[in-house]
């Protein structure tokens, strides 16, 4: 038989010919090849380095909030706090599972439809909210209660990351996004500062780090440093100048704290007599009162602890500590583990942010860059932020460890920026497989399709 005599078996779809199939039976042809090669290929897996400090971060968390609440159910079932906590816990690990399989693109979409939803949550909280430590700034429902600050941190750090991933340059963040993340700021930070400055800070912090991240120019910083600079003192002035009546509660919340209650929704005379009695210090001399019991109760907790700790379980201060269980537990962990174990629990945190840099050095594009840094830093300011308190470096002030506290909202809202870093880490770091990275860009918003630090023509 010769050549021309050869059977040509052509390849067909649906019993059309490929040749002659039309435009869209051609396309469903190139949707199942693609669909296969899906299949054959092996899914990203999520950074196992960050799944490895969330997992240790869990345990430590039941065991010191065991040792640390034992004292605050005395008399009733020590074990029925613990047992709400890993409730909590089990609740963020399932979020954390599912949210790690959503493409981050998602987020974006998103971002300021729940940046907005919860400044109304932060709003009515603040104005109708149940009053928990002298704040209003509580939704308590069917017996659960929400704090909108904690959603509040997410999710403004989810919208920052996306205006700033929409509006990256190849001279670092745009004038426009730096105005757009500064006002954004401003005033979320000045509805957080009615009940609490260290939120605040925190917001201010997290959104000068991303701007550190993106390559702002330091005009641009010192701009912004002062734009926030003048917002708190005007925020300040309207705050304080009102004065207010003080009348101190001795017999206080939370076993004998004592609050400063004040007119209006505001804590002024609480946050002054806070710095006042932090810039004083407390001498040995002074008889211990219930303004000063959390400092002295904390600092008596690490001095147990000396340089390995008495074990945990073996706690002497947490019947004595007011809020051993959430805003004080960094001194429960030195006073159970050591200078050693309070030192390694901060290594850890560190260690998070290390990681995140790392994926986000490796990141193909802006927003899951920003994304995956915000994330990190918002765990671990706070965290660093919560140890300054505990250690008598800032003022006292409520603030959780992530993870470790006692606290549904914080740990549910944490458990899910964990949820989208290792998003980011499946989806959006830069490999050898071309392919795989194109995909991952064909699923972002086209407005997202910006080019990050590494151009993707040079992978």
């Amino acid at each position: 038989m010769s050549n021309s005599d050869n059977i040509h078996i052509r390849e067909t779809v649906d019993g059309v010919p490929v040749d002659n199939a039309p435009s869209t039976i051609r396309r469903r042809r190139a949707s199942k090849a693609a669909s296969a090669s899906d299949e054959t290929r092996e899914r990203p897996k999520a950074d196992r380095f960050i799944w490895g400090i969330y997992v240790a971060l869990l345990f430590i968390s039941i065991i010191e909030l065991f040792s640390a609440s034992s004292a605050e159910v005395r008399g009733s079932n020590v074990y029925e706090p613990l047992i709400r906590h890993c409730i909590f816990l089990g609740i963020g690990l399932a979020l954390v599972i599912w949210i790690q399989n959503i493409h981050f693109g998602y987020f974006s979409r998103f971002a300021s439809t729940l940046a907005i939803l919860s400044l109304g949550l932060l709003v009515f909280s603040t104005l109708f909210g149940a009053e928990i430590n002298g704040a209003q700034r509580a939704i308590r429902i069917a017996g659960f209660t929400i704090q909108p600050p904690e959603i509040v941190k997410l999710t403004i750090v989810i919208w920052l990351a996306t205006i700033l991933g929409k509006n990256q340059r190849p001279g670092g963040v745009s004038t426009l996004a730096v105005v757009k993340v500064a006002v954004i700021v401003v005033v979320f930070a000045g509805i957080l500062w009615i009940n609490g400055l260290t939120n605040t800070i925190l917001m201010m912090g997290v959104s000068i780090c991303m701007f550190l991240i993106g390559g702002i120019q330091w005009k641009k910083l010192l701009a912004v440093g002062a734009v926030y600079a003048a917002a708190a003192l005007m925020l300040g002035v309207v705050k304080y100048a009102g004065g207010s009546s003080s009348e101190f509660d001795s017999a206080g919340n939370n076993g004998g704290i004592a609050t400063e209650q004040t007119s209006g929704i505001g804590r002024q005379d609480t946050q002054i007599g806070r710095l006042k009695r932090h810039i004083a210090g407390v001498s040995p001399s002074d008889p211990i009162d219930d303004f000063n019991r959390q400092v002295v109760f904390a600092k008596m907790a690490q001095a147990n602890g000396g340089l390995f700790g008495q074990g945990p379980g073996n706690s002497r201060e947490n019947a004595r500590l007011p809020l051993a269980f959430s805003d004080y537990i960094y001194s429960i962990v030195i006073e159970d583990t050591g200078l050693v174990g309070g030192v390694l629990l901060l290594v850890l945190y560190l260690l998070l942010l290390a990681r995140a840099g790392s994926l986000a050095y490796k990141c193909n594009r802006a927003f899951p860059a920003f994304l995956i840094m915000g994330c990190a830093v918002l765990i671990v300011f706070q965290a660093l932020v919560h140890m300054a308190i505990v250690t008598g470096v800032f003022p006292v002030s409520g603030q959780p460890l992530p993870f470790i506290s006692k606290g549904g909202t914080s740990v549910v809202v944490m458990s899910m920026a964990i949820g989208i870093m290792l998003s980011v880490s499946r989806f959006a770091v830069t490999g050898s497989d071309k392919k795989a990275n194109q995909d991952e860009l064909d699923a972002l918003p086209e407005d997202m399709q910006a080019a990050n630090y590494a151009n993707q023509d040079e992978n």
